[in-house]
């Protein structure tokens, strides 16, 4: 920042699913060392969740932690077409649900995972973010009839409410490889870079903390000042 103020990071944490929870946990664990306050957490709901998983989920939330919508499964059973196995070649792998499906496919899914956290007795959320920030063929006039207010993709946050877009830079970590690890680097600069006076979203998922990029995760937690994601400060202008 100009006036040497740290900029604000909204800190979330992916892919919390049943398999996950126990490195979730210590990436959260990680992030208290790093005093780092309450985050935002991606639940996966279409998972084999236990009842102690649930309660865990539960604790989460009392402590502070906000609980968003993130697909249904994370994974995909079949390519949508051309365009979707390149995306899967060089960003989502087997992830991006959406992208094999049509617009009335990723509805039924938004509000399946929307229903899902009613029915396992927790508070249902306001923000979606579908896996590897992927939307794929839904209008945005679509989103306001869905059950989520907010959805994030790569390049920001939309207010299905009030019909806004802001555009928000992104971090990420998930660097498995080398050659990940260098075109990550390069993304992560140079949406430093361009930040400014916004907000920059810092985004974790459960086995960063093995993998390349470690180090510049701990240095962006204490470049930046982490909070969750309130509703206000994800929606303002």
């Amino acid at each position: 920042m100009p006036d040497g103020t740290p900029g604000r990071a909204l800190v979330s944490v992916h892919d919390l699913m049943p398999e996950t929870l126990p490195a979730v946990l210590e990436v959260l664990t990680f992030l208290e060392r790093h005093a780092c306050p309450p985050v935002t957490l991606l639940v996966v709901p279409g998972g084999a969740w236990s009842r102690p998983q649930l309660d865990t989920l539960r604790a989460l939330a009392r402590q502070g932690h906000a609980l968003a919508g993130h697909g249904w499964r994370h994974r995909i059973a079949r390519l949508g077409g051309p365009g979707h196995w390149l995306h899967s070649r060089l960003i989502s792998r087997n992830v991006a649900e959406h992208l094999a499906l049509d617009e009335d496919g990723i509805a039924q899914l938004i509000g399946r995972c929307f229903d899902w956290f009613a029915d396992a007795g927790l508070d249902t959320p306001t923000l979606y973010v579908p896996p590897a920030w992927a939307m794929g063929r839904i209008a945005r006039a679509r989103l306001v009839a869905l059950p989520f207010r907010y959805y994030e993709v790569l390049s920001g946050v939309y207010d299905a409410d009030e019909g806004r877009f802001r555009r928000l830079p992104l971090l990420g970590y998930e660097a498995d490889t080398g050659l990940r690890a260098s075109v990550l680097r390069l993304s992560n600069a140079a949406n430093r870079a361009l930040a400014g006076d916004r907000p920059i979203r810092i985004a974790i998922h459960p086995l960063d903390l093995g993998l390349h990029l470690s180090d510049d995760l701990a240095l962006d937690l204490r470049r930046y000042a982490p909070t969750g994601w309130p509703e206000s400060r994800a929606a303002a202008a």
